[in-house]
């Protein structure tokens, strides 16, 4: 059965009555159990690629933008823009099927959509509490997207992708901006944040291979430059000890691929060597990816100001 046919698993497993009609701590559990299914469905994916030498978040779709909605315009952002830069598609945007359908277009048949995930809150019930406290837990769900490739009479307006960046030695305005937020002394030996100093060095622009480089070196060292104890003080070494450098490492690398995206650069990894690290905490904690991504889009948010969520409700 084709894909599209079911554009969104929450209209199957989380607005039935019985789930709205009967709040308690039972369904609450096998929610849980579904919760846990997606965190490792994603997770084992990612870790696949990464087994394989690649980067999930680093994709050539960055230099046309972030992935976003074809209808409303709004980017993708944290783990469904790692989920989507795993498609074969270079075309940065996508609709759900009933998006497709409302504008005269169609899925082309034979078609597989990509699943991407949201949060709803979900109100329960504790019966084990003596008081019977209401409380609001965050459910994962999930719902299916098309790119604009696998999508026949579609209007142009749904199909314009911003224009590649063809100058790779052209200043980028917005990554420019993004970077005089931090004090920089370029001319160093190498590219690193030193917290002690609250500083960023980097070497002269022109010592980069291409200005792309330049950009997603400076955009890796801005997303630690994020987490310094004045600004959104990022500290894992509780939850993943000897693990935390590699990880504070692995939210650069995604704070820098969703900063790349945001200013229509094509990304590069910046720390390869790091693969074996990240292999072992995803496979250690399913929720890992889940909350490296969340930390570096929280630095991006940081940086570039809140902005529009994917439209989840509206697009199913």
């Amino acid at each position: 059965m084709r894909d599209q046919q079911t554009s969104t698993t929450e209209s199957k497993t989380a607005c039935g009555s019985e789930l709205h009609n009967s709040i308690t701590l039972k369904a609450n559990q096998g929610e849980k159990k579904m919760n846990k299914d997606i965190y490792q469905a994603i997770t084992d994916r990612i870790i696949e690629s990464l087994e394989n030498g690649v980067a999930p978040w680093v994709k050539p779709w960055a230099s046309c933008g972030a992935p976003r909605n074809a209808v409303t315009g709004r980017e993708y952002s944290g783990i469904n823009m790692i989920l989507l830069a795993m498609s074969p598609f270079a075309n940065p945007l996508w609709l759900t099927y009933n998006q497709a359908k409302a504008v005269n277009a169609t899925v082309r048949k034979g078609e597989h959509g990509t699943q991407v995930v949201f949060f709803k809150p979900f109100k329960i019930t504790d019966k084990n509490d003596a008081e019977s406290k209401e409380k609001t837990i965050p459910l994962l769900r999930t719902y299916t997207v098309f790119n604009a490739q696998q999508i026949d009479n579609l209007p142009e307006k749904y199909t314009q992708a911003i224009k590649p960046q063809l100058d790779s030695f052209a200043d980028n305005e917005q990554a420019e901006a993004l970077l005089a937020k931090a004090i920089i002394e370029h001319g160093k030996p190498k590219a690193c944040f030193i917290p002690t100093l609250d500083r960023i060095h980097l070497p002269n622009k022109v010592e980069f291979n291409s200005i792309p480089d330049y950009y997603a070196t400076g955009l890796h060292e801005l997303t630690h430059w994020t987490g310094h104890t004045s600004r959104l003080a990022r500290d894992f070494n509780g939850r993943f000890g000897d693990s935390s450098y590699a990880f504070e490492e692995l939210i650069a690398e995604l704070g820098a691929a969703f900063l790349c995206a945001h200013c229509s650069i094509n990304g590069q990894l910046q720390h390869a060597s790091y693969i074996g690290n990240w292999l072992k905490v995803l496979k250690n904690d399913k929720r890992a990816i889940f909350t490296a991504s969340a930390a570096a889009r929280k630095a991006a948010v940081f940086l570039v100001g809140e902005q529009e969520q994917e439209e989840e409700q509206a697009a199913a």
